[in-house]
């Protein structure tokens, strides 16, 4: 199995090189080379609902061109498209005029919505620089937002074209559309050759009621700036507003600036990070002291005492039930299907994670995360289907095929029905994010092609393995537990207990994550990730052993379900804090919305679930083997 894994783990790196253009990788640019810009989409945090970015009567170029759709972008919800924003390198243009639009009433009430707008270039996502407030390092007071607002609404305190002077202070809110776009383009030197990389692209946006003589096309000389001096010109009308047979001018600016490679990766929240982590690593050695005192130590005096005594004495605490204690578990092929989905997600997120921080990976690599992440899942399906294969002959199971059958299908339709249900609300609203019927049969094609194929390949593999020997013989006739006062109750609230430190030591960079995913926010801080999953996976083994030490004390044997679902509680947790994360950070106004941001966020809590709750049982599993074998029974 060894030489094969290792045969596999090299075929699956290469499958995953074309997911691997990555942050850094971007095309080598001379002085003058044309650059440009493309658009994505309009998305809003009010409806979590992309649409075409030509939704909106925003200048179009003579001919919309589609860009190529990878498996990835396709379910992130992008469409990429051509745009009339257009450069050259390092060449700074100013008040270039892009055109001219008259609104009707359908365009005026879609562009008083807020909506963010979405840009590309050279694969990387415009942002807008947010200024930090006490920043002592000149290169790190800017943080990151994605995309920018197409408007604003307020009250304009300066005068009004054609208002009298009792009218110079507006009482009532209007709409005013950022018509005036001002792009920065950062890019890095090689000191080697005269190439340059874009390394950056910010946007600032504005709100200009620009005017002109003659119209003239792009050639306009507009009134209200000169680019000879990059000036606009003092004394000019209010900003723009939204109105019914409004003419908007649309304008951009470009700049360029030397910067360093890493100005996307700086989003100002590192000592955040920090301090969670050593709150969290905290929390590791509390419990490691509590498991080393209060298990280890005592364990190692019963066995002791236990081995060294040459007389026969009775049997007490978990030492009585070791006849019952490797009985197999009720449903237990149902347990074997959960640790095996368990594997699944816990070498997708670990691969996932590791390509990222190596560089491999990168969120403004449109859809590069979200086509790697399906390509590991597709291909750890082998390790899923040896680990239920193999748990399932332990439990004395003799049909791997209907195994590996259960294995192969019942997460991976009860995920793909849940996704096509929130597919079809997000047909009925048209919006962008609905993922096509090709697309739809694609994945259907890579389930069945990939995923079920080596789940049965794994499985049939761990079913020629060896099965794992029990330490100790097995009663053939079950041990009745002894009946306590709220048994019942005190289980649930183990078992609930048992996720509350868990969730503890990832919620803060679960909240960055959820940040990044609803609120449109970068998240680069893969390194942070990676230590907060170790740190998450010594948690749960750390309180499910202590938790299932008190469990054999009380003469309960049956600890691999306990187990579980002691380390899987905290997706319990998980829910409820995005359920918290709804009603005071999020403003969705749409019923559709709503149902989608629960669907994912269900399908994300339940993965979160098969992950911890398969680490929780195989700690389980390895503590409860060591302390039973090391003990002599007759």
């Amino acid at each position: 199995m060894s030489s094969f894994f290792f045969f596999f783990v090299f075929v699956l790196l290469l499958s995953l090189l074309p997911c691997s253009h990555s942050f850094y990788a971007t095309v080598p640019r001379n002085k003058g080379d044309t650059l440009e810009v493309e658009v994505n989409q309009l998305s809003s945090i009010r409806t979590q609902l992309p649409y075409d970015y030509y939704f909106l009567s925003y200048c179009k170029p003579p001919v919309i061109i589609n860009s190529s759709f990878g498996l990835g972008q396709v379910l992130g919800g992008d469409r990429i498209k051509n745009s009339v924003y257009s450069f050259k390198m390092r060449e700074a243009q100013y008040c270039k005029v892009a055109c001219r639009v008259k609104l009707d009433a359908n365009s005026a009430n879609s562009f008083k919505d807020k909506i963010d707008g979405n840009m590309i270039l050279d694969d990387l996502p415009v942002a807008v620089a947010l200024k930090m407030r006490n920043s002592r390092d000149e290169g790190r007071s800017k943080i990151y937002e994605l995309g920018f607002m197409v408007g604003i609404k307020g009250r304009y305190a300066g005068n009004i074209l054609g208002a009298s002077s009792s009218l110079t202070r507006e009482k009532e809110e209007r709409h005013f559309i950022h018509n005036d776009l001002s792009f920065k383009v950062m890019y890095h030197e090689d000191p080697e050759t005269d190439y340059t990389h874009i390394v950056g692209f910010e946007v600032t946006p504005y709100s200009i009621n620009h005017e002109y003589k003659e119209w003239n096309g792009e050639k306009t000389k507009l009134v209200t700036c000169q680019p000879s001096t990059n000036t606009y010109i003092e004394g000019s009308n209010s900003p723009q507003g939204i109105h019914t047979d409004e003419e908007i001018v649309f304008t951009y600016d470009v700049s360029f600036e030397e910067s360093r490679w890493d100005s996307y990766l700086y989003l100002g929240d590192d000592p955040i990070h920090w301090f969670a982590m050593v709150n969290s690593l905290i929390t590791v050695l509390f419990l490691s002291g509590v498991v080393a005192m209060v298990v280890m130590r005592t364990l190692f005096k019963d066995i002791t005492n236990y081995n060294q005594l040459e007389t026969q004495v009775e049997e007490t605490g978990w030492k009585l039930v070791h006849g019952d204690v490797f009985r197999p578990p009720i449903n237990a092929n149902i347990l074997c299907v959960f640790v095996a989905n368990g594997v699944q997600v816990f070498g997708t997120v670990l691969f996932t994670i590791t390509l990222a921080l190596l560089g491999f990976l990168s969120p403004s690599n449109q859809g590069g995360e979200i086509k790697a992440m399906v390509l590991l899942w597709l291909f750890m399906a082998l390790f899923g289907g040896y680990y239920s294969a193999h748990l399932y002959k332990m439990f004395k199971g003799i049909q791997w095929k209907k195994i590996a059958l259960k294995t192969a299908f019942m997460f991976p339709a009860t995920f793909f029905g849940i996704f096509f249900m929130l597919n079809v609300f997000i047909w009925w609203e048209e919006s962008f994010a609905a993922v096509p019927f090709g697309t739809m049969f694609s994945m259907l094609l890579l389930w069945f092609g990939i995923s079920v194929p080596l789940e049965f390949v794994g499985s049939y593999l761990g079913f020629k393995q060896q099965a794992i020997e029990d330490p100790v013989n097995t009663n053939e006739i079950a041990r009745q537990i002894p009946v306590r006062a709220w048994y019942n109750i005190k289980m649930v609230l183990s078992v609930l207990i048992g996720g509350i430190l868990q969730f503890g030591v990832v919620f803060v960079e679960f909240f960055f994550m959820w940040t990044s995913i609803w609120m449109n926010k970068f998240y680069y801080s893969f390194g942070f990730l990676l230590i907060v999953f170790v740190i998450l996976l010594v948690t749960c083994c750390e309180i499910v052993i202590l938790l299932c030490y008190f469990q054999l004390r009380s003469e309960d044997y049956h600890w691999r379900w306990r187990a579980y679902l002691t380390a899987g509680s905290s997706s319990l947790y998980m829910f409820a804090y995005s359920i918290f994360l709804f009603f005071t950070t999020l403003w969705i106004e749409k019923f559709v919305s709503v149902i989608l941001y629960f669907g994912y966020m269900l399908i994300a809590s339940f993965a979160f679930f098969v992950l911890t709750g398969t680490i929780g049982f195989y700690a389980c599993f390895w503590f409860v083997r060591k302390i039973y074998s090391s003990v002599k029974f007759d």
